[in-house]
């Protein structure tokens, strides 16, 4: 009777053949423990994101004292949900002053000051701006110390745009190259503010308030009103 034949020892990993590529251990943490892959939010938390800052949007633009409680409510959501995307009232604040810094961003770039004549630029510039208004009534009533400021601050990165467009428009000789472009900018920015002031209080309508504010910046400026677009003297 023959023996058995012994078991073949185990093929190390560089004797097996080209197609069979050896085994690679997964990634190790410093624990010594697999490393989670990240993960990025998923389209249902997005969604709930969204709706929880719009519903924040207009919550807060008509009651700044208004509880999370409300936003949840407005947003269509339970409080928890509200409270494992922002876990304070400031950091919603936060989230929500960020993405309408985007937003504002987003509005100027549309508004393609760099290209349309100065007086244009200007008019477009103000537009873009009661636009945002609009928008975030939250920004104009509040206080800056009860909001708070993202980075990069609207307050430093609009103002150079404007500048950007006065300078352009002084060098053209459309504007006043006398005063300094800085300065314009500022008054300009405080014009838009008290217009805006002035509607909220209801001493003006929103035809009205844009309208004297146009019309003081192009004093302002040592410019003419742009001249109407087609579509409006159809």
């Amino acid at each position: 009777m023959t023996e058995p034949r012994p078991a073949d020892p185990p093929r190390r990993a560089d004797s097996m053949p080209p197609d069979v590529p050896p085994a690679v251990p997964p990634a190790e943490s410093s624990a010594g423990l697999a490393a989670p892959p990240r993960r990025r939010p998923r389209s249902d938390a997005r969604r709930s994101i969204g709706a929880i800052l719009d519903a924040a949007r207009v919550v807060l633009g008509e009651r700044l004292d208004a509880s999370m409680e409300d936003v949840a409510v407005a947003a269509g959501v339970t409080r928890q949900t509200v409270y494992a995307h922002f876990p304070s009232r400031d950091a919603l604040l936060t989230a929500l002053v960020a993405s309408a810094a985007a937003e504002y961003d987003a509005l100027l770039d549309e508004a393609e000051l760099d290209t349309a004549p100065p007086a244009e630029a200007l008019a477009r510039f103000l537009a873009a701006g009661w636009r945002f208004l609009g928008r975030y009534p939250l920004l104009l009533t509040a206080g800056p110390a009860r909001v708070p400021r993202p980075v990069p601050d609207p307050h430093d990165v609009v103002p150079p745009r404007l500048e950007r467009v006065i300078r352009r428009g002084q060098r053209a000789g459309d504007f006043d190259p006398s005063v300094p472009a800085a300065w314009t900018t500022a008054a300009v920015f405080g014009l838009q503010h008290t217009a805006a002031a002035q509607l909220t209080a209801g001493h003006l309508t929103a035809a009205r308030a844009e309208e004297l504010c146009l019309d003081a910046a192009l004093r302002l400026c040592g410019g003419k009103a742009p001249a109407p677009r087609p579509e409006e003297t159809a």
